[in-house]
C-alpha cells in the first residue's frame, strides 16, 4: 500500500474521530440550552410526589415529553398502567436508558433548609423526579444525535414505576422487554459524583397478615385471640433470629396495622418485612425462616397467618467495561459549583445533618474510580443487570453527606442544586450512549464480561415468581 493511501486512511480516521467528538460535544452543549425546560419538568414531578404504581401524572408527563420529541410510546407494559417504553430508531445496537419517577410515603417536605412538611402524603426523598427527567433528557439528546448523524441503531427509554419496593423492572424483565437490548444505562441521585462499580443487595419483601377473634379486651378477654399478639410474637422471633444470620444481612419491618382501639382485641394485624443480602440464595433462605417464624407465631397465639410476597429483586451484577467508560465520561463532564444562594442553603442543610461544615468539594469533584463496592440498599435494576449488561452512576443532586430517604434529600431535590446534578447525569448518559453507538467493540466486550460473570448455565428466574404486579402495595 503506497504512502498516499495510508495517509488518506489515517486522515479519514482522524476526521471521523474528531467529527464524532465535536458532534458529541454539540449534544452536551445543547442540553445546557434545555436545562430550564427539563428543570420545569422535574419540578412538576417533585410537586406531584406520586407513590409507586400511582404515578399517573408523572408517567404521563414523561410520556408526552418523549412523544413530542418524536418517540413512539407503548404504555401499560408488563400489565403495569404507569410503565411504558419509548423508542426511536431501528435496528441495532439497542441502547436502553432507565427512568424512575416514584416518591416515598411520609416524607413530604418543602424546598427549604429546615424540616417543614409540604402537607402532602409523600415526597421525593430518593430523587426519582430527577432520575426520570434526566434519563428522558438524555434519550431525547441521543435521538437527535442519531437523526443528525444518520447512525443505525435504536435508543429506548424505559419508564419504570415503583422502584421503592414495587419492583416494576422485575415484571418488565420477566416479560422479556429487555430481550433485544444490547446495553442498559441508569443513574441515581446522590450526595456526590461517582461512577465506580456499584453494588446492591438482593431483597425479598412481604406483608404478613394475622387473623384472630375480636372480643372486649376487659369484659371477655378469654374469648379473644389477638392478631396483634401474632405480629408481636413473629417480630420477637425474627429479632432473635438476627443473631443467627450472616452479618451482612439486613432485616427491617414496620407494623402497618396493629388494631384500632386498646379495648378491642384486634382480629386483624399486619407487619411488612424486608430481608436483604448480597446473594439472592441467602435472601431466599432468610425469607423462608421468616415465614416459619410467622407460622410459629400464629400457632402460639391461636391465630392464623397468610402472607403476600410483595417484591423480590436480584443483587446488582457489575460490568467493569461499561463502568470505566461511564467514569471517564462523568470525569470529563465534571460536577457543579454552587452559587452563593445555593451555598447558603447547603450550609444550613449540612448543619441539620450534624456536620461541622459544608464539604463543597464533593459536589464539584468526581470521586476516584474503584472496581469494588459495598452495598446496603437494594434496587430492581439488579434484575435488569442479570438479563442485559447494565451500568450506572450517581451525581451530587443532594448536599454532600445527605442520606437518601431523608427530608434533606427532598428539600435539595426541589432546588437548583438538584437540577444542576440532574443535568450532569443527563450529559453523562448521553455521552456514554453516543460512545456505545460509535464503538461496537465496547458493546462486544461488555457482553463478554456479562456472560462470564453470570455463568455459563445461568437462567434468569425472578425472586417474586409468577405473581402479578403488586399494584396496590402503596394503597
Amino acid at each position: 500500500m503506497n504512502t498516499r493511501i495510508i495517509a488518506f486512511l489515517i486522515f479519514g480516521l482522524l476526521y471521523t474521530s474528531i467529527h464524532a467528538q465535536k458532534t458529541k460535544q454539540a449534544v452536551l452543549t445543547k442540553l445546557d440550552t434545555k436545562a430550564d425546560a427539563y428543570g420545569t419538568i422535574a419540578q412538576q414531578i417533585w410537586d406531584f410526589a406520586e407513590m409507586g404504581y400511582l404515578e399517573e401524572k408523572s408517567s404521563g408527563l414523561l410520556q408526552k415529553t418523549l412523544k413530542d420529541a418524536g418517540f413512539s410510546v407503548k404504555t401499560g407494559v408488563a400489565d403495569i398502567p404507569t410503565a411504558f417504553v419509548a423508542e426511536y430508531g431501528s435496528g441495532g445496537p439497542v441502547i436502553a436508558i432507565l427512568g424512575e419517577f416514584d416518591a416515598l410515603p411520609g416524607l413530604s417536605q418543602q424546598a427549604v433548609p429546615e424540616k417543614k412538611s409540604a402537607g402532602a402524603e409523600a415526597g421525593h426523598a430518593c430523587g426519582h423526579h430527577l432520575f426520570g427527567t434526566a434519563s428522558t433528557a438524555a434519550a431525547i439528546a441521543v435521538k437527535e444525535w442519531l437523526a443528525a448523524t444518520k447512525k443505525p441503531g435504536t435508543i429506548r427509554f424505559y419508564g419504570c414505576p415503583a422502584e421503592e419496593g414495587g419492583g416494576a423492572k422485575v415484571y418488565m424483565a420477566r416479560e422479556g422487554l429487555f430481550a433485544d437490548v444490547n446495553i442498559a444505562l441508569h443513574w441515581h441521585p446522590s450526595s456526590q459524583n461517582a461512577a465506580s462499580a456499584a453494588a446492591a443487595l438482593a431483597n425479598m419483601s412481604a406483608k404478613f397478615r394475622f387473623h384472630g377473634i375480636s372480643a372486649h379486651a376487659a369484659g371477655a378477654p378469654q374469648l379473644g385471640r389477638s392478631a396483634l399478639d401474632g405480629v408481636e410474637a413473629m417480630n420477637m422471633m425474627v429479632n432473635m433470629m438476627r443473631e443467627h444470620i450472616p452479618q451482612e444481612a439486613r432485616i427491617h419491618y414496620v407494623i402497618t396495622d396493629g388494631g384500632k382501639a386498646p379495648n378491642v382485641v384486634p382480629d386483624f394485624a399486619e407487619v411488612y418485612y424486608y430481608a436483604r443480602h448480597n446473594a439472592r440464595d441467602v435472601v431466599r433462605d432468610i425469607f423462608d425462616r421468616m415465614v416459619k417464624a410467622g407460622e410459629g407465631a400464629a400457632l402460639g397465639t391461636g391465630t392464623t397467618m397468610t402472607y403476600e410476597l410483595v417484591n423480590g429483586v436480584h443483587e446488582l451484577l457489575p460490568n467493569l467495561v461499561l463502568q470505566k467508560l461511564v467514569h471517564d465520561n462523568l470525569s470529563a463532564i465534571g460536577g457543579m459549583t454552587y452559587t452563593e444562594e445555593e451555598k447558603a442553603f447547603a450550609e444550613k442543610i449540612a448543619l441539620s445533618l450534624g456536620q461541622k461544615g459544608l464539604n463543597e468539594a464533593r459536589a464539584k469533584e468526581v470521586q476516584p474510580y474503584k472496581e469494588t463496592a459495598r452495598a446496603y440498599g437494594s434496587t430492581d435494576v439488579g434484575d435488569v443487570s442479570f438479563v442485559v449488561p447494565t451500568v450506572g452512576f450517581g451525581t451530587a443532586t443532594w448536599v454532600p453527606g445527605t442520606p437518601a430517604h431523608s427530608w434533606q434529600a427532598v428539600a435539595a431535590g426541589g432546588t437548583s442544586i438538584g437540577k444542576k446534578g440532574m443535568l450532569v447525569a443527563a450529559k453523562t448518559l448521553s455521552a456514554t450512549a453516543i460512545d456505545l453507538f460509535n464503538n461496537n467493540k465496547l458493546i462486544e466486550e461488555a457482553r463478554k464480561e456479562f456472560h462470564n460473570r453470570r455463568g455459563k448455565d445461568f437462567v434468569y428466574k425472578p425472586l417474586l415468581g409468577d405473581r402479578p404486579p403488586a399494584l396496590d402495595y402503596r394503597k
